[in-house]
């Protein structure tokens, strides 16, 4: 190939397909979440527990007068439980529900850095290799020689498990003419 095709094909990059990815470390890996979902990063800080969640419900966070739910995405995904370090962060993201946007926290070992991405270079996942359920997974990609696992936070977080609000009111079977 010249030098003058490959200079070619380095014009023909589409910038406007490029995308941000917030990445950060959980259980040795990389994983990357769509910047646009992101609301802001913090330190570790008191969490309230609340009794009868999921183990991975780690409870509830006061940032700034606005209660916040937190997720250990460790334990969401099956890691082994670990201390946490001076290097574990909070990511407050926003998503969708039935209820409107909700913000809510997870836990990760360590936020890296923002590493942008062209679309083209994003792989479909595959069936196999991974400690998460693939429909967490939006893609992956290579670059700075990690694999970059994208997760699709609006799916790990709208499980059933983690819905939160007004729950459906039972109605009590009632049958015509017979007593309780």
């Amino acid at each position: 190939m010249s030098e003058d095709s490959r200079n070619s094909n380095a014009l023909t990059i589409d910038h406007s397909k490029d995308l941000k990815f917030l990445s950060f470390e959980l259980g040795g890996e990389f994983y990357g979440l769509d910047i646009l979902k992101i609301r802001e990063i913090n330190g570790m800080m008191d969490i309230t527990s609340v009794p009868q969640t999921p183990r991975f419900m780690k409870g509830l966070i006061n940032l700034r007068g606005k209660v916040i739910p937190v997720v250990d995405l460790r334990l969401k995904f099956g890691l082994p439980e670990e201390a946490y370090t001076e290097r574990t962060s909070i990511i407050v993201i926003e998503f969708g529900t039935i209820h409107g946007p909700t913000q809510m926290g997870i836990l990760v070992d360590k936020v890296s850095e923002v590493i942008t991405i062209n679309e083209a270079d994003v792989e479909a996942a595959p069936d196999f290799g991974t400690r998460l359920k693939s429909e967490y997974i939006k893609g992956m990609a290579k670059t700075k020689n990690i694999v970059l696992i994208i997760l699709d936070i609006d799916i790990i977080l709208t499980d059933e498990d983690l819905t939160f609000g007004p729950k459906p009111a039972v109605v009590p079977d009632k049958q015509e003419g017979k007593e309780a």
